[in-house]
């Protein structure tokens, strides 16, 4: 057996710190290049209005639900009643959570119950619609809508 000197257990701390730091770095040059981690230009604008925002939003009473089905992504606005939602305006873009890779930006046809956009077959996992609409009485809308696609 050999015996165990100064100069081997340097050695072994040197490569464990080495393959940390590898890999801390690696993972976090791959968060930075992949991730946009913007959601607004300037966050305290945004918080000016907040509130007021909300309330108008929520005071619409919609709820979103999606589903992709054979290329397509359907994007459901029910009112309080659960009735069919047309919006004067509707558009947003479709992408993963952690990077902008596959972001698209569908075009929507309102087909008396939902939203209908053509988007090809969506890999398995978790996509986000981040939603922006206009309801018919100017009122805008956004939300981020979590489409789970299991294949």
């Amino acid at each position: 057996m050999r015996e165990i000197t100064g100069k081997h257990v340097l050695i072994g701390t040197v490569s464990a710190f080495t393959v940390i730091i590898g890999v801390n770095v690696f993972m976090a040059v791959q968060a930075v290049r992949t991730f946009p981690g913007l959601e607004v230009k300037n966050s305290y604008v945004a918080s000016q209005t907040f509130d007021h925002d909300k309330a108008l939003q929520e005071a619409l009473g919609w709820t979103i639900e999606a589903d992709d089905e054979d290329g397509k992504l359907y994007i459901f606005i029910r009112d309080a009643n659960g009735n069919p939602v047309q919006a004067a305006e509707m558009g947003g873009t479709l992408g993963r959570a952690t990077n902008v890779v596959e972001d698209q930006t569908p075009e929507f046809t309102f087909n008396g119950e939902a939203y209908v956009a053509e988007t090809g077959e969506l890999a398995e996992g978790n996509w986000n619609y981040r939603m922006v609409a206009t309801a018919q009485d100017g009122t805008p809308f956004k939300q981020r809508v979590i489409i789970h696609v299991k294949r």
